[in-house]
C-alpha cells in the first residue's frame, strides 16, 4: 500500500540524499499544513504536542518552521500562540486577560505555604521536602503539597541518590501553562521580581536566583520514579495482589 502522505498535491521530491527522496512541500501546500496546525492547536483545550502536529501533517512539513511562523502571525492578536516546552496552545493575550475573567473560571488562589513551596520548586528544582522546609525554616505538611499536587503544578520527579532515598519534586507543563512561560529559564530573575515588589527590603549582596535543571533531566544524583517508588508512595496498588 502507498502512503497517502506522498502522493498528496503539493509535494515534490527534493534533491536525493543518499539514495533517498526527501518531500518537501511547494508554497500552497505548506500553506494548508499551516492551517491544519492552527486547526488543531485551535480545537485543543490544552496544549498540542509537536509530534501530533507532525504526525497530522503532509510529510515534509516543517513543523518548527510552521509554528514560528503561526507565532508571529498571532503576536499582536488578542490571542497569542504560545510555546509550552514541545507543545503549543492559543492563550489570551496577557494584557487582555482581565476582560474575559469569569465567577466561573476564578483563579484558583493558594495559601501563602503553597505559594511559597510552588515558587520553592520552580526556582530550585530538583528539591526534596527536607530541602523545601530547611529554605523555608519550617515543616512543610503534606497537604501543602496535596494541593500542589492536585493542581497539575508539581509532579515526582525522582529520587535523591542519598540515604532514604527521599522523592524530588519539580514542576508540570501545566504549571508552564498557567503562568505563560513557555521553558523554566523564563521564570523571572532577580530585577524582575525586585520590578513586580515580590522582593522587598534589604537583600543580601550574596542572593542570587538559581537556575532549575530542564523539565525532564534527571541530576547525576537522581534515579528514575519506578513503579515500585509509586507503590510505596501510595500511587499505585500494590502489584500481584488479588484485586
Amino acid at each position: 500500500m502507498t502512503d497517502p502522505q506522498n502522493d498528496l498535491p503539493g509535494m515534490r521530491p527534493a534533491e536525493e540524499n543518499g539514495g533517498a527522496e526527501e518531500m518537501r512541500l511547494d508554497a500552497r501546500a505548506e500553506q494548508e499544513a499551516e492551517r491544519i496546525a492552527e486547526a488543531l492547536v485551535f480545537a485543543s483545550a490544552q496544549p498540542v504536542s509537536e509530534t501530533y502536529i507532525a504526525a497530522r501533517l503532509p510529510r515534509g512539513a516543517d513543523v518548527p518552521r510552521i509554528m514560528a511562523r503561526l507565532k508571529s502571525l498571532y503576536a499582536d492578536r488578542g490571542v497569542h500562540l504560545l510555546q509550552v516546552a514541545d507543545h503549543w496552545a492559543f492563550r489570551t493575550a496577557a494584557d487582555l486577560s482581565f476582560v474575559v475573567q469569569t465567577d466561573e473560571n476564578e483563579v484558583r488562589k493558594l495559601s501563602r505555604a503553597a505559594l511559597e513551596v510552588l515558587a520553592i520548586i520552580a526556582y530550585h528544582q530538583p528539591v526534596t521536602r527536607a530541602e523545601i522546609e530547611d529554605i523555608r525554616g519550617v515543616q512543610t505538611s503534606k497537604g501543602t503539597i496535596d494541593v500542589l499536587m492536585e493542581a497539575g503544578w508539581i509532579r515526582f520527579r525522582g529520587r535523591r541518590r542519598t540515604p532514604g532515598r527521599p522523592v524530588t519534586f519539580g514542576t508540570t507543563r501545566d504549571f508552564l501553562d498557567h503562568f505563560g512561560l513557555e521553558e523554566l529559564r523564563d521564570l523571572p530573575g532577580l530585577e524582575e521580581l525586585k520590578g513586580a515588589g515580590l522582593l522587598s527590603g534589604r537583600i543580601p549582596s550574596n542572593f542570587h536566583i538559581p537556575m532549575p535543571l530542564g523539565d525532564d533531566d534527571l541530576g547525576e544524583d537522581e534515579d528514575p520514579i519506578t513503579q515500585l517508588d509509586l507503590e510505596e508512595l501510595g500511587l499505585l496498588a500494590p502489584s500481584g495482589g488479588d484485586e
